[in-house]
């Protein structure tokens, strides 16, 4: 088996040079390839990585607007896979937190847990309609960089600052770095302070229809939130627990 990293680069890759661009990482060659196939026809461009260690070579050397990454990887496995490019500086620099979608074959609760503790966008069962997957790189596309309209401006609370144009947030001056989902959370509480918001209403206003997910997502990204901006998780002072209700954000 190559083991080299490869950018696959058909002449539709070359005619949309300029298109957003997917890694697919999984080492089933024909899920890769009916995947790519249906990417390319909403005119994606493609890589494509068979193991762990394949994909972050791959990564860096080149840019991926979003990757698909399969659970059961040789080499290193997608939960790995997925902490060097949330924590590695050099994939941090490069990427930020780019948008990952899980595929795998494994539909357990915990591995969508650990998943979304990770950074992880959005999750697929296998198997999967490709039609349906397009759909969900759409709508995780979508939403890690929306088009903010421009009554929306930039709000502080203390020391804490949202950019929704820039999708850019700081915390006593330094940038923080979240994910998609993190920080359409945390737009969503800001323009809704001291409102108290169930788990159903945010999996809906943040996740939208097209995600298919339970209340345990909500929990872990509050999680996520609040270690990145509370000085103290366990004792927050942004994004307050109303216990049997679900949450608010009181800053004031």
């Amino acid at each position: 088996m190559d083991c080299n990293p490869a950018v696959i680069q058909t002449p539709y890759n070359q005619r949309m040079a300029k298109a957003q661009t997917i890694l697919i990482v999984d080492d089933e060659a024909t899920l890769r390839d009916v995947v790519r196939r249906y990417l390319e026809l909403d005119g994606f461009g493609v890589l494509e990585a068979e193991s762990g260690p394949q994909a972050l070579d791959l990564l860096r050397q080149h840019s991926a607007d979003l990757i698909l990454l399969d659970i059961m990887l040789p080499g290193l496995d997608g939960f790995t896979v997925t902490r060097s490019l949330r924590h590695d500086p050099d994939l941090q620099a490069r990427h930020g937190a780019v948008p990952i979608i899980m595929l795998t074959s494994r539909g357990d609760e915990i591995d969508r847990i650990t998943g979304f503790e990770l950074g992880v966008d959005d999750y697929v069962v296998k198997p999967f309609s490709p039609r349906e997957l397009v759909a969900r790189v759409k709508a995780v596309l979508r939403r890690s960089a929306p088009d903010a309209p421009a009554t929306e401006q930039p709000l502080t609370f203390a020391d804490l600052h949202i950019d929704p144009l820039r999708r850019l947030v700081t915390l006593r001056g330094q940038k923080i770095t979240l994910t998609a989902k993190e920080f359409d959370l945390l737009w969503f509480f800001a323009r809704h302070p001291q409102q108290v918001l169930t788990r159903d209403q945010l999996l809906n206003q943040v996740w939208g229809y097209e995600f298919y997910g339970d209340e345990n997502t909500v929990t872990v990204h509050i999680r996520r939130l609040r270690e990145k901006i509370e000085p103290d998780p366990s004792q927050p002072t942004y994004i307050h627990t109303v216990r049997g209700v679900g949450y608010h954000f009181d800053p004031f």
